[in-house]
C-alpha cells in the first residue's frame, strides 16, 4: 500500500527566501511548532516559518517507510501509523501536539525507548534540505548516495538547523509491540536499581527503564506470553496505567515542576550515583540519561559529567551566563566548523542556536 496525502508544497518558496537571505548575509531563525526552544539558545534573526510545509508525501506500510514534510506534527504522523499498527520506535515527545518531525530530527529528540530501540537519527533514511545558499539538496535512501564518508542524512539529526533547513524526511518505522506491561519494583536507592538493571536487564524485553521516588519502572514489550513470563521473572507490581511513560517523555512528572535549573546528564548507564553535588536526580534510559535539578555551578556539573566520560546540558531555568550545551573538544570543534562552512558558508541558518557563535568563529 502506498498512501499519498496532497498538501501545498512550499519548498520552492522557502528555498527562495533562504537564497535571498544568503545574498544579503541576513541570518534566519528556523521555526515551526517552536516546542523545543528550550533545547538551544535563542536566535536573534528574521523568522523562517516552515510550519506550513506539512503533510505525508508517501507511506508504504509494507516497506515500513514513510516520507513526510518537516512541518508535519509528530502527533499527526503517529496517528497515521497507529492506523496500520506501526509506530516511531524512538518514541519522540509531542509537547502538547506542537512538536514537528523537522524539529524532532533537528534536535535528535528521543523518548524513553532510546537505549533499547534506537535514537531518532537511527531511523532517518533520507532528507531533502535547503543549504545556506538556498540550494535544495537530497541525500540518503534511494535518492542519492552519501558522499565524503559522511552519512549526510543523519548529520542533520541534532544539528538544530545549523546545517540546513529540513524540508522532507524519510523514516524507517516499525510494527507496534503486540503487548506491553509496566512493572514497578521498589528499590531503596538508585545504586540498587542500577545494579539490578546491570544484572537482570539482559534477560528482559525492555523498551524503557526509569528510577525515581525509590521505584524502578520497567516497560516490557513483545508477545503476550513473552511479556507475562518476563513480568514473573522481574517481579514487582503491575502498573494500572502506562501514562507514566508519556508523562516522562513529555516532562510532565512532578519531578520536572521545579524552579531549579534542569540539567540533562548523558553518561554511561552504570556510572556511579554519588555526584558529590547537591541536587535531585531522575534516572532515565536505564541510567544513561539523568535529569538533574540543581543550583550548583555549571563548571562543577560539567566537570563531573566529563570525569565520567559524558557531558551535561542545561535545558530549563538556565542562568543567563550558562551555555545550553557543553563546549566541544578542539578536534570536534574543528570538524563542526568545517561541516558548517560546507553547508552554510555565510552562517545564516540558526546562528548561535547550537553553540554561541563566538565559540565557532575561525581563530
Amino acid at each position: 500500500m502506498n498512501t499519498k496525502i496532497a498538501d501545498q508544497d512550499l519548498g520552492a518558496s522557502l528555498a527562495e527566501q533562504v537564497g535571498v537571505a544568503a545574498a544579503e548575509r541576513r541570518p534566519l531563525a528556523i521555526t515551526a511548532g517552536n516546542s523545543k526552544a528550550f533545547m538551544g539558545h535563542p536566535v536573534d534573526a528574521d523568522t523562517l516559518d516552515i510550519s506550513g510545509h506539512s503533510g505525508v508525501i508517501s507511506y508504504q506500510p509494507d516497506e515500513l517507510v514513510v516520507t513526510v514534510r518537516a512541518g508535519t506534527t509528530v502527533a499527526e504522523l503517529q496517528q497515521l501509523l497507529i492506523e496500520h499498527n506501526q509506530h516511531l520506535p524512538f518514541d519522540p515527545p509531542h509537547y502538547d501536539g506542537r512538536a514537528t518531525i523537522g524539529g524532532t530530527i533537528g534536535c535528535n529528540a528521543s523518548g524513553p525507548s532510546r537505549p533499547y530501540l534506537g535514537a531518532a537519527r537511527d531511523f532517518v533514511l533520507g532528507v531533502t534540505l535547503i543549504n545556506g545558499l538556498g540550494q535544495t539538496c537530497r541525500f540518503g535512501g534511494e535518492v542519492m548516495k552519501n558522499v565524503a564518508g559522511y552519512d549526510v542524512s543523519r548529520l542533520m539529526a541534532g544539528a538544530m538547523g545549523t546545517l540546513g533547513v529540513l524540508l522532507d524526511i524519510s523514516l524507517k518505522v516499525l510494527p507496534k509491540p503486540g503487548f506491553e506491561q509496566t512493572r514497578i519494583l521498589k528499590m531503596p536507592d538508585a545504586a540498587s536499581a542500577l545494579q539490578w538493571l546491570g544484572q537482570q536487564s539482559g534477560a528482559l524485553p525492555l523498551t524503557a527503564a526509569c528510577y525515581t521516588n525509590q521505584a524502578l519502572y520497567l516497560r516490557l514489550s513483545g508477545s503476550k506470553a513473552g511479556v507475562s513470563q518476563a513480568a514473573q521473572y522481574s517481579g514487582g507490581e503491575s502498573s494500572a496505567s502506562d501514562s507514566f511513560w508519556e508523562q516522562l517523555r513529555e516532562q510532565q512528572l512532578g519531578f520536572f515542576n521545579d524552579p531549579r535549573p534542569l540539567w540533562r546528564l548523558s553518561v554511561a548507564a552504570m556510572t556511579g550515583t554519588d555526584t558529590d553535588i547537591p541536587g535531585d536526580i531522575l534516572y532515565d534510559w536505564g541510567g544513561a540519561q539523568r535529569w538533574f535539578l540543581s543550583d550548583a555551578s555549571a563548571a562543577d556539573i560539567r566537570t563531573w559529567a566529563g570525569r565520567h566520560g559524558g557531558h551535561a546540558s542545561c535545558l530549563r531555568n538556565r542562568p543567563t551566563d550558562v551555555s545550553v550545551h557543553q563546549s566541544l573538544a578542539p578536534g570536534l570543534q574543528t570538524l563542526h566548523r568545517s561541516l558548517q562552512q560546507s553547508f552554510d558558508p555565510h552562517h545564516i541558518l540558526n546562528p548561535g542556536r547550537l553553540y554561541p557563535e563566538s565559540e565557532h568563529k575561525q581563530p
